[in-house]
């Protein structure tokens, strides 16, 4: 897949998402067999920028892979700032977020409340596009509500306004995460455009994510609620895809090494104090469908130090035998 001057080794990308796709996660799920990651959603108004995770969001200078940067917001002006503002701290891509379904996003006509608005939709691409001179990317839902799919009306004028590529999210914006994505509004999208389109929505294996390639014709798949604790998802699939085959799970032990050395990044990259409470629900994820795991969580919830929680970590894996 080719995103402007970017190629895409494979055709997996991780979904942008609030509170987990930052640097570790998402250089995580690369070294696991991601083609590219999106940063978590950032505001395009400064006035809310000045918090510590906020500027961390920001620093992209260090960060190996492809950097694409989301980005959210309802007036022109202030998103064209934004993208600026992100490319000058590293970003190789922009994204604009036009799906995001959070009630105190939409009620700042930004996310997916946009797909309402047609006309403020082409403002905002072109004031974005007209303001970097790197790819601007967009992700959508497949409308408002189930009686108003406008994807393919949304996918033209993205076109038409210069976006280098875009993801849809087999859900509308009233459907939240409810129930399952629908792919028919997908395939109508990308037989509506020439540019590159990604499936986003409940593509939580090898066998799903082989279906929607074939059944909507697009060009990548974007995972995102599926890789919560699960980042080798991405390897599964990258060798599903180019093999046929299904690898089988991780060995506890690679999992043990993966878990500390997420938890420990978190810790390095966010501090002792911040990271540790990050990494809580991170361990949750990984720990979720582990029935040893649930009384292990609760007990990994109500430590606060950093390197209590990594000789927790040991105890209870070594605990396992």
């Amino acid at each position: 897949m080719q995103i402007g001057p970017h190629t895409l080794e494979t055709p997996l990308i991780v979904a942008p998402m609030a509170g987990v796709t930052d640097r570790p996660f998402r250089e995580l799920c690369l070294r696991l067999g991601a083609g590219m990651a999106v940063s978590e959603m950032l505001l395009a108004n400064p006035d809310v920028w000045d918090t510590q995770k906020t500027r961390m969001r920001m620093d992209h200078s260090a960060e190996g892979g492809l950097r694409s940067v989301q980005i959210a917001g309802a007036d022109p002006e202030m998103m064209a700032f934004a993208a600026r503002y992100n490319v000058e701290q590293g970003a190789q891509i922009v994204d604009i977020n036009m799906g995001c379904p959070a009630k105190k996003v939409n009620k700042k006509l930004a996310g997916s409340a946009l797909l309402r608005h047609p006309d403020l939709v082409r403002t905002i691409c072109r004031a974005v596009v007209d303001a970097v001179d790197v790819p601007v990317t967009l992700k959508i839902r497949t409308g408002w509500d189930p009686d108003n799919r406008n994807g393919e009306e949304i996918a033209r004028i993205a076109e038409d306004c210069g976006i280098a590529a875009l993801a849809v999210h087999g859900r509308t914006r009233a459907c939240l995460y409810r129930g399952h994505a629908e792919y028919d509004t997908i395939k109508a999208i990308k037989q509506a455009v020439s540019i590159p389109v990604v499936a986003n929505g409940d593509i939580d294996s090898p066998e799903k994510a082989r279906y929607v390639l074939d059944y909507t014709g697009v060009d990548a798949v974007m995972i995102g609620r599926a890789a919560q604790g699960r980042p080798w998802i991405f390897r599964e699939i990258r060798h599903f895809l180019e093999t046929g085959t299904k690898l089988p799970p991780p060995e506890r032990e690679e999992v043990r090494t993966l878990m500390n050395e997420h938890v420990t990044n978190l810790h390095q990259f966010y501090g002792a104090y911040l990271g540790a409470r990050i990494a809580r629900k991170h361990v949750g994820w990984y720990l979720d469908e582990e029935e040893t795991g649930r009384e292990f969580r609760k007990h990994f919830n109500a430590l606060d130090c950093a390197n209590a929680q990594l000789e927790a970590l040991e105890a209870y894996f070594d605990g396992l035998g």
